[in-house]
């Protein structure tokens, strides 16, 4: 899976390991109309062209974030010059930050906002699959959390007979057959499985119900597909019919942050001034005395409140490790810039120059996130990543409690990911938490939680 000419990484290292410390010009301060010294005609190093991208980035997100559309228009002029879509890691971040940006821009005016950005629509539902399979084959970060999210439900469900598992992503076929096999391999047999698998597209479904349910009758596990065809953000969870008698798992793979939007986002995204609406956001939802969030409540929390109704033995949930929902552009620009150059880098040394495979997962599925990050507010913007600290506070304030996930599981991934012929890959345990690593850079978390009923 490693690409053997990338030894080193080119990203974690200089220039992007400290670009986080490196202060924002004062948004009122244009970036100059003549080329800076580093776009003069001269050979520039990888390091040195990385740190000026940096450079560019942030005092473009600040123009942005203040309505200087000059100002970001001259940054995003000299960001073109060095920025490229096929070029280093940095390179390519840049371009796709960049992107992000000018769309951002764009809104500014609603006609060539619709008139530029139509026909460039997000991608195919085949496209996107085919971009998360990619990204699972080069960087098998949630393929290391779905091996520990199932350990863990084999665990919760020992010596049960009838056994329910609610899957909020619904359509990874292979992480479902491995559970099958776990299952099957039980001293004392296999239980009654019941998977309801929650997609909002009915062919993702199709195929992974006749994949399991041909390698279920092959294994002799007793076994039921039920396919719920919504979006997350409008199930009900009484769709999931949940029965008396049956232990439930419920597991949740990069789905939860997608509801994390408050009611009054909408409104709340065409004030013009952003920094003032972030200072206001943050007093209206700021943790109280208990620690707890108080209101307004996001639909993710009304949400944990319906799936604790639903007495579940285990919620698995693997959520990006970033912070990606503060309302200040400028804020999870810089988190968002540093957390995506990890991945850029992973991918750097995982595959060619030249690979198709990278291309792909760099634009239709990390390219797409960046976008729907930087330009895009209000119920749009659904990938509000948060941090496990912020998810545990959520969880527990819906009624669960944390379940340390097993040492035995820790030794499983670990092994895992050392199997996977690269240094760079890491498995962190931190308070019965996994947290999956690119060198030193935490970029998933797998967190296992009980309704307090069961303690």
């Amino acid at each position: 899976m490693v690409h053997d000419e990338a030894s080193s990484s080119s990203v974690t290292s200089s220039p992007l390991h400290s670009f986080s410390t490196m202060p924002l010009h004062h948004p009122a301060a244009a970036p100059p109309t003549t080329p800076p010294p580093w776009l003069l005609p001269r050979e520039l190093r990888s390091d040195e062209r990385g740190l000026c991208l940096i450079h560019l980035l942030l005092n473009c997100a600040a123009a942005a974030a203040a309505g200087r559309l000059d100002a970001a228009n001259a940054a995003l002029e000299h960001i073109a010059v060095l920025a490229a879509p096929d070029g280093d890691a940095m390179q390519r971040v840049a371009a796709a930050f960049a992107e992000a940006l000018a769309r951002r821009a764009l809104r500014a005016w609603p006609g060539l906002c619709r008139a530029l950005l139509l026909p460039r629509a997000a991608p195919a539902p085949a496209e996107l699959a085919a971009a998360r399979r990619h990204f699972q084959d080069l960087c098998p970060f949630l393929r290391l959390a779905g091996a520990a999210a199932n350990q863990c439900v084999l665990e919760a469900m020992e010596a049960e007979k009838v056994v329910h598992v609610v899957d909020l992503g619904g359509a990874d076929a292979a992480r479902w057959l491995e559970l099958l096999h776990l299952l099957a391999a039980r001293p004392e047999g296999p239980p009654h499985l019941r998977l309801t698998a929650v997609h909002e597209h009915r062919d993702a479904l199709a195929h992974t119900a006749a994949a399991l349910t041909k390698e279920a009758e092959r294994l002799d596990v007793p076994f039921q597909f039920c396919p719920v065809v919504a979006r997350l953000d409008a199930l009900d969870v009484e769709s999931l019919r949940v029965k008396t008698g049956e232990a439930l798992a419920v597991t949740s793979s990069l789905q939860l942050h997608c509801l994390l939007a408050h009611p009054d986002d909408e409104a709340a995204a065409a004030e013009p001034k952003e920094e003032e609406r972030g200072r206001r956001r943050r007093r209206r939802g700021s943790p109280d005395s208990s620690g707890l969030l108080s209101p307004p409540t996001s639909r993710a929390d009304a949400f944990l409140g319906a799936l604790w109704g639903l007495s579940p033995k285990v919620v698995v949930v693997t959520e990006q490790e970033a912070s990606h929902n503060a309302p200040a552009l400028t804020d999870r620009f810089v988190e968002a810039l540093n957390y995506y150059a990890a991945l850029f880098d992973c991918l750097e040394v995982a595959a060619a120059r030249g690979s198709v495979e990278r291309a792909r997962v760099e634009r239709w599925l990390l390219g797409e996130e960046i976008k729907n990050i930087v330009a895009c507010d209000g119920p749009d913007r659904r990938e509000r990543h948060e941090r496990l600290d912020r998810w545990a506070r959520r969880m527990e304030a819906a009624g669960f409690a944390a379940v340390p996930l097993s040492y035995y599981a820790l030794l499983q991934a670990r092994r895992a990911a050392q199997g996977l012929g690269c240094d760079g890959f890491k498995v962190r345990e931190e308070k019965g938490s996994f947290f999956l690593c690119w060198q030193d850079r935490a970029i998933f978390s797998v967190s296992a939680w009980r309704g307090r009923r069961f303690d």
